[in-house]
């Protein structure tokens, strides 16, 4: 894919800033975690795996701009860079998880000198960068299988390469199967209130040649009762020991509708994004954006003045109404359960080891 969404430049960051798709294609180059921190949270860089990488290259970044000479400084610093990652998105474990792979450099390192425990921290996080690029095409490969030849899509949000470091969870299985022969149509969800699947979705498919339509969230079930959809594909933000599966606000209402029009309802994921530490979807910690996303989007108001808003980003779909997970180590079948456990069975860091006194 020619798309790369975050790059490392030797000491600074390299973003696409999503915010300005599909009309104007502008990279952005980031020098302080504060300026990585204020753009995830305004969405310039999303998407769960592409949450983690960054967060890993902050930390890089972070010990790349420090002065401190001291170890014991040193880590105080990337500690409270951190603690500022880790307080921008809260539903994507992503984030956490590439957060405690740094935290485990530091704990690993404490004999070591400065410019030693420095490459150690940016090593790693160029391997997060490349693992989270070598899992998303293993993803897409075992996705494509669950394809037919001819196949129309529905996907929901942006779960592709814009969302990862490069290739795509749920779109990663599109590109392999249009990769393998298959003839692939896909209908893309707007996605509001941020328009992820028309801004996104829709962008990034038409730069790779793959027939994209976007319809509006409201008109899925309309094409389901049409049989216009074989199957629904999206990705995820976290995904509990159970299967409940954290995800665009709106995913919860396409696992009903396919359910219900008997529609293979499939979520493409990492290891990463699976949280045994979280039993059931209730625990899943949902963030809530600003209400002006909503009244306000793009510039025109939309919602009267003193009117007000609920903005929750992400909804929790049942593991009932799931079909299956397409994941880089296979593809899990019900009951689910007992397979995550099984197969992703290490500890999710808490956010809150994160904050500082």
């Amino acid at each position: 894919m020619p798309i790369i969404p975050i790059e490392w430049l030797d000491g600074r960051i390299r973003i696409l800033d999503q915010t300005l798709l599909p009309e104007e294609t502008v990279y952005r180059e980031i020098d302080t975690v504060e300026a990585l921190a204020e753009a995830i949270r305004r969405l310039q860089v999303r998407g769960a795996p592409a949450i983690g990488v960054a967060a890993a290259m902050g930390i890089a970044l972070a010990a790349c701009r420090s002065g401190e000479s001291r170890p014991s400084g040193f880590r105080v610093q990337l500690r409270t860079a951190m603690s500022l990652l880790a307080s921008t998105r809260p539903t994507a474990v992503n984030l956490f998880r590439a957060l405690g792979r740094m935290e485990q450099v530091l704990e690993t390192t404490i004999k070591e000198s400065v410019p030693s425990i420095r490459d150690r921290v940016v090593q790693e996080a160029l391997a997060v960068r490349d693992e989270d690029r070598s899992v998303c095409r293993t993803i897409g490969r075992n996705g494509a299988v669950l394809l037919p030849d001819p196949a129309s899509v529905l996907t929901h949000c942006n779960a592709g390469a814009l969302a990862t470091a490069g290739y795509g969870t749920a779109l990663g299985a599109v590109y392999a199967a249009v990769e393998s022969g298959k003839k692939i149509r896909v209908y893309a969800d707007e996605t509001r209130p941020l328009l992820q699947g028309a801004r996104l979705t829709a962008w990034e498919l038409q730069q790779a040649g793959i027939d994209v339509t976007v319809v509006c969230d409201s008109a899925a079930g309309f094409l389901m009762q049409k049989k216009k959809v074989d199957c629904v594909l999206v990705g995820a933000d976290r995904i509990a020991a159970n299967g409940d599966t954290a995800n665009k606000i709106g995913t919860y209402g396409l696992a009903v509708l396919a359910k219900h029009h008997g529609i293979p309802f499939y979520v493409a994921a990492p290891a990463s994004t699976f949280d045994s530490m979280i039993r059931s979807g209730s625990e899943i910690p949902i963030e809530e954006r600003l209400p002006e996303e909503v009244s306000l989007g793009f510039g025109k108001r939309t919602v009267p003045e003193g009117v007000s808003v609920l903005n929750p980003a992400f909804d929790v779909t049942p593991y009932s109404l799931i079909t299956a997970f397409v994941t880089e180590k296979g593809v899990v079948y019900p009951p689910f359960e007992p397979a995550l456990t099984r197969m992703f069975p290490g500890k999710t860091p808490d956010r809150r080891i994160f904050q500082l006194e």
